[in-house]
């Protein structure tokens, strides 16, 4: 674990950002990059000394991770990183095939020229690096940037669904998914080879075959559960 007083604040790009938004931020990333464990413990007090806030802007934003569901609340324990279990995996990866179709269903159907140049060059740049893995071999420092084309190409996947409260509930369970990524995969490297499955996506995004751009996508989810897995249960965090 990193400890707490090494953490700085991730500054936002507007002068309203407010403190406690700023500090949300930073213990959300940390947390799903793995940088703060699960069941790290989190006390209030240390936290206000080293942001230099209250204990109510602390406990504010103690309280947005709770609703993601990346903070517990223990009665007489206080607050913590949320825990990770195999069980917990599977259910979110059968939650984010659900929401992920739906969302890809809606979004191929109502795509227009916008949706496909943002698909086009999502899928462009996302191919390159998985080029340059498959040639090169995996290397730790081009995870991120995997990580982050990866996030794009799904993102502009199903960027022309026009249900909010779908690609909230999405999004959330999206940022869930990394977390476990990022803290199965010891090398951090790439999960296998996925160049094929997010080709067989693009494909039939393109050619608007809604039903088999929601097929390739469930499998793709689903194949990352066998990559995955054997990670998250080598986690001695994992019951």
């Amino acid at each position: 674990m990193r400890n707490i007083k090494d953490l700085k604040v991730i500054e936002g790009e507007s002068a309203g950002k407010t403190a406690i938004e700023a500090i949300y931020s930073t213990l959300r990333e940390a947390i799903l990059e793995g940088t703060l464990e699960p069941e790290c413990k989190l006390r209030i007090e240390e936290l206000r000394q080293h942001f230099s806030v209250g204990s109510s802007t602390i406990r504010e934003a103690l309280s947005r991770l709770l609703v993601d569901k990346l903070v517990v609340s223990k009665e007489q324990r206080g607050f913590q990183v949320a825990p990770v279990s195999l069980e917990d995996f599977r259910e979110i990866t059968e939650v984010r095939i659900l929401l992920e179709t739906q969302a890809v269903r809606e979004s191929v159907r109502n795509g227009d020229d916008a949706w496909e140049d943002r698909l086009v060059a999502a899928a462009h740049q996302l191919n390159k690096i998985e080029a340059q893995i498959k040639e090169k071999g995996s290397d730790p420092t081009w995870a991120m940037a995997w990580e982050e084309r990866n996030r794009e190409f799904h993102n502009a996947l199903v960027a022309a669904c026009d249900n909010s409260w779908l690609l909230r509930f999405r999004s959330t369970v999206f940022a869930h998914s990394f977390r476990y990524r990022r803290i199965s995969l010891k090398e951090k490297t790439i999960p296998r080879d996925v160049r094929a499955e997010h080709q067989a996506i693009f494909e039939a995004a393109m050619a608007r075959d809604v039903e088999a751009a929601a097929r390739t996508s469930e499998a793709h989810i689903r194949n990352s559960i066998v990559s995955l897995e054997a990670g998250v249960a080598d986690l001695r965090y994992a019951v």
